[in-house]
């Protein structure tokens, strides 16, 4: 789960639907499994003001949480209901309000779940949630290895549920435009991609006291299937909702910036490459990690791809967020909301007609909610999102073998590097641990 990063929350008029009006017994219903600062600033209100919505359950292994988030919807529901429907349909009086995601699964009235919670976790509850029937938004990265990816991807299409990575950056129109650009073949052959992401390398060398777990948090189950660990207030999140979490920077939880931002940046390159389905034939990459230190993901990573058509991408911990591609006949840069710029200039009022390709612009969960409805593939579904989050995975595993490592798309192996090869699964603990040795045909 990334930080909510910029874009405004709206609700697109093809959503409404009926003139924005939608019979109750014509809502999807909206489990929302992880209710930390991500859902409760990005994520749920969206569904909350979407017509063709409604919240039903909302889950946090934080009591402190989940209340403040019921009350959320039930407010939202009670005011949009005006005084007279307080407590009846639509009112929102009857969320369900749980500390256990299983007991959302288990529920009739859920058709879909939107998962925020920490990285971790994310595989285990897609995989869940898809197996009792429900659709999936999942924030990104969706998973924490690249075997955890290819299990979720297949299990997705084996219960022909509707999946989709929960990033906006596809709704970027700048993003958006430099991919048409690359994919139409503006800039000619491609030759290189660069890609960087922000600094964001916090510092916690002396360990945390051992804290008591406090009253409102279920601490077994945040913990979840990693590693036993004792609890501190700076492993987990802070009492307030918006302040940012702790375990975003420990590697039990999460990958830090490699594949925060890369679930972003390098969906992108993936997009403009028409590389969706596949990935690079080759890795290398160097980092630090810092020594004895409590946060111990990357501090600072370069990594080169090279994939089957020649072309390298160049991705590092460069300061900021951008996408470059460069090209025999020019080349085209975003910069995360901040700029475009090209050479030749004329490539940025390039117009682009029938026969060109034409990619979709649609917010995330505008995409979300029309593909429940309609049983179409939604933009970024999980074949899609488990080949991005791959690229940020294979370089963390170049990094820490220190090798340059040939990667087979197809068989998704590493040729001739059996130790390599061993961490492309992830350790899972408890009754999590059915997912590791799975093949990839179960």
């Amino acid at each position: 789960m990334g930080a909510a990063v910029g874009f405004p929350i709206v609700v697109p008029s093809s959503v409404m639907g009926l003139g924005g009006a939608v019979a109750p017994s014509e809502r999807i219903g909206i489990g929302m499994i992880g209710v930390g600062r991500q859902a409760f600033g990005a994520n749920l209100p969206f569904f909350l003001e979407c017509p063709q919505t409604q919240v039903v359950a909302v889950c946090d292994v934080d009591s402190t949480r989940m209340e403040l988030t019921l009350q959320k919807v039930k407010s939202t529901y009670a005011r949009r209901a005006g005084a007279a429907g307080a407590g009846g349909a639509g009112s929102g009086a009857g969320c369900f309000a749980t500390r256990d995601f299983r007991e959302v699964l288990a529920r009739k009235d859920v058709d879909a779940v939107m998962i925020s919670t920490p990285d971790h976790w994310h595989v285990c509850m897609a995989i869940e949630a898809a197996k009792a029937g429900k659709d999936v938004a999942l924030e990104k990265p969706i998973t924490l290895s690249i075997q955890q990816g290819r299990l979720l991807a297949n299990e997705m299409k084996r219960q022909k549920r509707i999946f989709r990575v929960d990033s906006e950056v596809r709704y970027s129109k700048w993003f958006h435009q430099m991919c048409q650009v690359v994919r139409n073949g503006r800039i000619g052959k491609i030759s290189r991609v660069l890609a960087g992401t922000p600094k964001e390398s916090p510092v916690l060398k002396d360990r945390p006291a051992e804290m008591a777990v406090p009253a409102e948090l279920d601490y077994a189950m945040w913990l979840g299937p990693a590693p036993e660990a004792p609890y501190t207030e700076k492993r987990v999140h802070p009492k307030e909702i918006t302040g940012r979490p702790g375990w975003m920077q420990v590697q039990d939880y999460c990958q830090g910036m490699i594949s925060n931002w890369g679930a972003h940046i390098l969906d992108i390159v993936q997009w403009g490459l028409d590389t969706e389905h596949t990935g690079p034939v080759a890795v290398e990459g160097k980092g630090t990690y810092p020594r004895g230190n409590f946060y111990d993901v990357l501090q600072d990573f370069q990594v080169r791809y090279t994939y089957a058509n020649g072309v390298e991408l160049e991705y590092s911990m460069a300061g900021r967020p951008f996408v470059r591609f460069e090209g025999t006949d020019g080349w085209i840069e975003v910069e995360w909301f901040k700029s475009i710029k090209a050479e030749p200039k004329s490539l940025l009022q390039e117009k682009f007609g029938p026969n060109d390709v034409v990619l979709p612009l649609v917010s995330e969960k505008e995409d979300f909610v029309s593909c429940v409805r309609t049983r179409k593939a939604t933009v970024v579904d999980a074949e899609i999102g488990h080949r991005t989050t791959t690229l940020c995975q294979l370089g963390v595993i170049a990094i820490d073998t220190g090798r340059k490592l040939r990667w087979d798309p197809v068989a998704e192996r590493i040729d001739g590097d059996e130790g390599a090869n061993r961490m492309l699964a992830r350790e899972m603990r408890g009754p999590w641990k059915l997912y590791i040795g799975m093949t990839n045909d179960q």
